[in-house]
């Protein structure tokens, strides 16, 4: 373990700090083995351990004192009795806010995982905006869970490194921090996908050996070329991470053989003008080859990475990468924002003018995105790393995730530009609104007020601006019909009692009865009963309550139809209010599983199909035929699904695909394989699965799969 002093001669090799700072860090030492005191990590070692490693890692960055010694606090509130006000009485406001803001939300009563990771990192985030030493400060806690994650029953390790792949290592590297992201990537790697990780790395070692003979001579030769033309430098070496490996090789279907940068050389000068400098030179040593020079010193990368990149082919006729840069490029490199952290003047983004802040502010912008699902997926989005870089037509250059279209360009320039995109042009010729965008591409779109967003689009946009707002924009327009069809379901119901809405409103009686059902607004009440939320006979009730006697008859009447009709074993699964022995049906429009919300339509004659409580099918059909309707807790049964997985065409696909699914104790009711006319396979499976959590994690295991390219639940849509 770690020792205490270990840190702080870290901390005073880089920061000269009065005896008051060395105090702080002692005290919070001191405190943290207090509270901490028995507890135990799941390897067996005092838990102090882990807030030692954490601060240790914080001053590998080089961070200040109230990080260090948040650091040793930051479990505190989480893992202890401690609470915010005893942090704040004894150290001080900043570091309380420092420890809550890192501190996970475990406590609130959410009803999914999903919940529960998204609103910790939306709080993660909007600290961060207030604070960016907030985020580093997590990153260094993750770094260190995953080097402990081996510890972990495999269920939780999984979950933990596919989390970490997605979120956390494009997180360090959207700040630059190379060192972190690429120790990240190749832990999550090791524990999300074991054998992929042991081929590999076993493929590598075996190559290092001989590669190892060669560095010395090759070193040697790239130091007496640039004496040759003056350049002073440091020359060094390395190998590919094993990540960076298998993700080359998955991503461009190529043997390992094949990929030229698994070694690596770095040259670090003092000036920009000689890194081109040394650029020749390396090109005079050696043939570079074709395609892979990358100038990021002109054009940064969006986490303000400079380097020239060049390929060649080696002395011994290997292939092999040089990265040339200068000694701040190479601490920007490696630490990103920890490495120009502005301290000094003050920590929030709104300090930070660079591409770096940017991005985190990008992260921000999501916060309002209500939906758990939908918020971590923006997220992901939001932290994708393969980027096109393309030109407005005014030249100006803009950054897109792989894959963007021009509609994605169309909302990166304004909302409402997107909202009304019509036409794209690239290269000054008419492409389809989904068309690929390339590096190198001058897009310009047009714009009409007769166009507007429509569900297709989520289909091909990538960036998580342009499916907000397209979302927002589509939510605005079902909220608008659900309106429309909510008035006229008011105006008939009220008609066919005798009484004119136009009258009732213009005497106020109407909102006034919508305020004793807690309406403040006459849309909100239309919206309620367009989305089938309220019942226009609530209302009823409320004005006159006499004469409401007819409404008591009709609703006797749907309950002798529903006691006429016998019971079928859905029974088992769902729960009906108020009615027993009913035959029940699930929609094959949205096909409910256990565990999603679901909502009961009265049919005639032919008992209650059960729907997913925000189906579209519902949307327009007669609210007083719906019914309250809820899982059985106490049904053990298995529901139908059925799943097209798009894939790879090639032997023993289909074998794959079906292991995995047994692999998760899925039973499989079909399963089936066939090719289409671009030589990729579409695999068909009927699986019965016990609620959507099973679902939900049978169908990333079957995306995380070699070969697999999409995983769709499929609905009836007629």
């Amino acid at each position: 373990m770690i020792r205490l002093n270990d840190i702080i001669d870290k901390v005073t090799s880089y920061s000269d700090i009065a005896n008051d700072d060395l105090d702080s860090i002692k005290k919070a030492y001191v405190y943290s083995a207090k509270v901490h005191s028995g507890q135990k990590r799941v390897s067996g070692e005092p838990y102090l351990s882990h807030p030692l490693e954490v601060s240790s890692i914080l001053a590998n960055m080089k961070l200040d004192v109230p990080s260090i010694v948040t650091g040793l606090l930051h479990d505190t509130i989480e893992d202890t009795l401690a609470t915010r006000e005893e942090i704040e009485r004894i150290f001080g406001n900043e570091i309380a806010f420092l420890v809550d803001a890192t501190t996970k939300i475990s406590l609130l009563p959410y009803v999914s995982d999903v919940e529960k990771q998204a609103e910790s990192f939306r709080k993660l985030i909007l600290a961060t905006a207030e604070d960016i030493r907030v985020v580093l400060i997590k990153l260094a806690d993750r770094l260190h869970n995953m080097r402990t994650l081996e510890y972990l029953t495999e269920e939780r390790r999984r979950r933990i490194a596919i989390e970490t792949m997605e979120i956390y290592a494009p997180l360090a590297h959207r700040l630059g921090m190379n060192w972190i992201s690429v120790e990240l990537e190749d832990l999550a790697f090791k524990f999300s996908k074991p054998s992929e990780y042991e081929r590999i790395s076993k493929n590598v070692s075996a190559k290092k050996k001989d590669w190892e003979k060669y560095t010395a001579e090759i070193v040697s030769l790239i130091t007496a070329k640039m004496e040759e033309f003056e350049i002073c430098g440091d020359v060094s070496w390395r190998f590919k991470h094993l990540y960076g490996i298998y993700s080359k090789m998955k991503k461009g279907n190529i043997s390992l053989s094949n990929i030229y940068d698994i070694l690596g050389f770095r040259i670090v000068t003092a000036t920009e003008n000689e890194c081109y400098q040394v650029l020749g030179a390396v090109h005079s040593l050696w043939k570079p080859i074709p395609g892979t020079i990358k100038d990021y010193i002109a054009l940064p990368k969006a986490n303000n990475y400079q380097s020239i990149h060049t390929a060649v082919i080696g002395p011994f006729g290997e292939q092999m990468e040089i990265q040339i840069r200068t000694e701040k490029m190479h601490r920007i490199a490696e630490y990103g924002v920890a490495a120009h952290w502005r301290y000094k003047q003050g920590n929030s983004l709104e300090n930070g003018n660079d591409k770096i802040y940017s991005n985190l502010r990008h992260l921000v912008e999501l916060k309002d995105i209500k939906d758990s699902t939908e918020y971590i997926e923006a997220i992901k989005g939001e932290l994708i790393l393969d980027v096109v870089y393309v030109y407005t037509p005014n030249a100006d250059l803009l950054e897109f995730p792989v894959g963007s279209t021009p509609v994605d360009f169309a909302y990166s320039i304004h909302t409402d530009i997107g909202n009304h995109c019509s036409q794209a042009f690239v290269n000054h010729k008419l492409v389809p609104l989904n068309y690929k965008l390339k590096t190198g591409d001058m897009v310009e779109v047009m714009t009409s007020r007769n166009r507007v967003p429509n569900r297709q689009w989520l289909d091909f946009v990538v960036t998580s601006k342009a499916k907000n707002r397209i979302r927002s924009w589509l939510r605005k327009e079902e909220n608008c019909k659900a309106e429309q069809i909510g008035e006229a379901i008011t105006q008939r119901k009220l008609a066919a009692k005798g009484f004119n809405l136009r009258h009732l409103r213009e005497k106020k009686r109407f909102e006034e009865s919508l305020a004793k059902l807690q309406f403040s607004e006459v849309n909100d009440f239309y919206r309620a009963v367009g989305f089938g939320n309220a019942s226009v006979n609530d209302l009823l009730k409320v004005m006159h309550p006499r004469k409401f006697a007819e409404v008591a008859e009709k609703s006797k009447r749907i309950k002798s139809i529903i006691n006429r009709i016998s019971k079928d074993e859905s029974k088992d699964a769902v729960l009906v209010k108020k009615y027993d022995n009913i035959l029940i049906k699930f929609a094959k429009c949205c096909n409910p599983v256990p565990g999603e919300r679901i909502i009961g339509f009265i049919t005639r004659g032919r008992g209650i199909t059960v729907h997913v409580y925000n189906c579209p099918k519902l949307l327009e059909v007669d609210p007083e035929r719906r019914i309250d309707v809820a899982w059985n807790d106490d049904y053990s049964g298995r529901i139908p699904i059925s799943l097209s997985v798009r894939c790879e065409n090639r032997k023993g696909m289909l074998s794959e695909l079906t292991s995995a699914v047994s692999g998760l104790n899925v039973d499989i009711v079909s399963a089936d394989i066939s090719k289409d006319e671009i030589g990729q396979g579409d695999a068909k499976f009927e699986v019965a699965v016990e609620n959507i959590k099973q679902l939900e994690k049978l169908v990333e295991s079957l995306k995380n799969l070699g070969g697999v390219i999409s995983v769709e639940r499929l609905t009836c849509t007629s």
